[in-house]
């Protein structure tokens, strides 16, 4: 990638950083960079040494959400189903990822950050479900979203009256994990991913699974999951070793191999 490519992709040992860079239309986002999206999405997942991903834009600013003024003559069906990929293959990385925003997220923007597991945004970062003032509707998983997160009739509100809100009230939405000043974020992006991605990557992969499961799943059938799940945990090298720090009082690096050959 060159610095004007519309996605950026760069690596900081086991963190991988994911950047619109169209910081001219604010990372509005076309068909070229969803296509982007798409390609760095899933080499971070198929990548064994990325621990964590962060997801972010370049020169202030998160996303205006889809560049509605460059359609590239595609029919509205086909573009959709282009930025149904990417919201998938977000969905399906199964590292941490952190949206690390900064000015404004909306429409697609937004749902993209809230795709990501952990949302850090400044105290200067808006947010909006735009779409009804564009004479749309919702999109990029905003309805699968938005309830699951805030309640059907916050949702409802945000949705419908498409309304911008800052930082602080998406905070306590739940909307974004934590809110730092602007010449704070990278900082504490950086230390909270470096964190991550010293923490076991497959327990940490398999808590996110049975989490994001787990709303549609009876409680004995998260039970039996959360079962499995210790299962192949125990298959590795990393409970061992944690258990074995824990009684020596010593620090553990987790490797994430298997441990039964």
């Amino acid at each position: 990638m060159t610095e004007q490519d519309p996605v950026l992709l760069s690596r900081a040992g086991a963190v991988a950083t994911v950047t619109i860079n169209r910081p001219h239309r604010k990372n509005a986002i076309d068909l070229a960079t969803w296509d982007g999206l798409l390609d760095a999405f899933r080499e971070v997942e198929r990548a064994d040494d990325v621990r964590v991903v962060v997801v972010t834009g370049a020169g202030g600013e998160f996303s205006a959400g889809a560049d509605l003024s460059a359609d590239g003559g595609e029919h509205p069906l086909t573009r959709m189903h282009r930025l149904n990929d990417v919201a998938l293959a977000l969905n399906e990385i199964a590292k941490p990822t952190i949206a690390k925003v900064d000015g404004v997220a909306v429409g697609a923007g937004w749902n993209l950050a809230l795709g990501c597991d952990l949302v850090v945004a400044t105290e200067r970062a808006r947010f909006s479900q735009i779409f009804a003032r564009r004479g749309l509707s919702l999109d990029f998983g905003g309805s699968w979203l938005l309830p699951r997160l805030v309640g059907m009739q916050q949702a409802k509100r945000l949705a419908l009256r498409a309304e911008m809100i800052g930082a602080d009230e998406a905070r306590e939405l739940g909307l974004v994990t934590w809110v730092r000043p602007a010449d704070e974020l990278d900082s504490f992006v950086d230390s909270l991913a470096a964190e991550l991605a010293g923490l076991p990557p497959v327990a940490l992969s398999l808590s996110k699974k049975l989490l994001e499961e787990g709303s549609t799943r009876t409680l004995r059938e998260a039970l039996e999951g959360e079962a499995r799940a210790q299962t192949v945990n125990f298959a590795t090298e990393d409970a061992p070793a944690a258990f074995e720090a824990f009684l020596r009082k010593t620090e553990v690096k987790y490797t994430g191999r298997w441990a039964v050959r």
